[in-house]
């Protein structure tokens, strides 16, 4: 059924081979963010849902 949709449509092939190319950059750049990140800023986000709602930090940077 499908495939007489896709036949019509003109240089249909490009968007699987752009698709994966999207999820390929994302998923590199969220690795690259995750190995450079600041090891206390995860910490700090790590620790965030037992928090009681005091500030241990006070660190303007990630306040």
């Amino acid at each position: 059924m499908f495939k007489h949709y896709f036949e019509q449509i003109d240089k249909v092939e490009i968007w699987p081979i752009i698709s994966l190319t999207i999820f390929f950059v994302f998923f590199v750049g969220l690795i690259i963010w995750v190995v450079r990140a600041d090891k206390n800023y995860i910490n700090e986000m790590r620790q965030l849902p037992m928090d009681d709602g005091q500030i241990t930090n006070q660190n303007p940077e990630h306040s």
